[in-house]
């Protein structure tokens, strides 16, 4: 075998007598091969790879370090062989291609530290923080596939949570004209308010429910209100479906569910911002304080948005 190459295998435990402590003298062996067994993972190289670099490998096969052998005359060290081959493709060629996954590139430079190779300690860590810049997301968007995904999902989340269900393909009725548009900008809107509100608020998408377009609100794990956006028409000799956009309203329930963040003790600044209206006469401090209860309690009442008077015909 010739060039610096390495070989690795898998060595299983073997019962035999203790391994012996020595000293390594590598100065006159130059390109000789030397083997090595990384925690079960079995190595070829060279003394002159090995002693490139003012590393630890350079003090342990200078003859400055003492190591172990056991009685084949494989040198023992007592590390994971995983990325052992990488190390040393470093220390002949002083680059190498890192690993894709982060969790792999700090596996190795943990390696790199305690062989004590600086170069490749800086590579991985800028690395991974590239990757660090390059993917961590803004807002993730959960889509329920099924009614206990929902409930579980609700019942753990520590954040308020915002809900929009749409479904076309509920229809039983023709559309009005402008019921599409309609439907697009509420998809907009909680596109928008996600990206506002997703450090505070969990935003999850509903495409398997009953409703046509319907948003939901819930604190600590209640739903506080519902806006239904729609409702049923009737035209010449026909129904037909219409679904609204009321976009205030929607902002309104919104502000609302931010009462419920953790710690759960409402906001009253935020309270008195999203009241609908407001005591114009003094109240003691006693007074005001059950104002503010009885205005959480209101905010519990399930709520309905539509502009049809007549009673929903679904």
């Amino acid at each position: 075998m010739s060039g610096d190459t390495c070989l690795t295998t898998t060595l299983c435990p073997a019962v035999g007598p203790k391994p012996k402590t020595c000293s390594f003298k590598g100065g006159s062996l130059g390109n000789k091969y030397v083997r090595l067994n990384v925690g079960g993972s079995l190595y070829y190289t060279t003394v002159q790879v090995l002693t490139r670099h003012d590393t630890m490998l350079k003090a342990m096969f200078s003859g400055r370090m003492e190591v172990l052998t056991d009685k084949e005359g494989w040198i023992l060290i007592d590390r994971c062989g995983k990325h052992f081959g990488t190390i040393l493709n470093y220390l002949r060629d002083d680059t190498i291609a890192l690993p894709k996954h982060r969790q792999e590139i700090k596996e190795l430079m943990a390696e790199a530290k305690y062989y004590l190779i600086q170069g490749l300690v800086d590579m991985c860590q800028a690395a991974l923080q590239d990757k660090k810049d390059l993917y961590e997301p803004v807002c993730s968007i959960p889509i329920i596939t099924s009614p206990k995904e929902e409930e579980r999902l609700i019942e753990s989340s520590m954040k308020p949570v915002v809900k929009l269900l749409y479904n076309r393909s509920n229809n039983k009725y023709s559309y009005t004209s402008n019921s599409d548009d309609n439907l697009l900008k509420n998809i907009e809107l909680f596109d928008k308010l996600s990206l506002r509100f997703n450090g505070r608020v969990l935003f999850i998408k509903d495409v398997i429910g009953d409703e046509i377009c319907c948003w939901s609100f819930y604190g600590q794990g209640r739903k506080l209100a519902e806006v239904c956006c729609t409702s049923i028409v009737y035209a010449t000799e026909k129904k037909q479906t219409k679904v609204e956009f009321p976009e205030a309203r929607i902002y309104e329930e919104t502000l609302n569910v931010l009462l419920y963040e953790t710690p759960r003790v409402p906001d009253n600044s935020l309270l008195e911002a999203t009241s609908r209206s407001r005591s114009q006469a003094s109240h003691s401090e006693d007074d005001e304080g059950f104002e503010l209860r009885d205005r959480v309690r209101r905010i519990h009442v399930k709520r309905y948005s539509t502009y049809d008077d007549r009673q929903l015909g679904h």
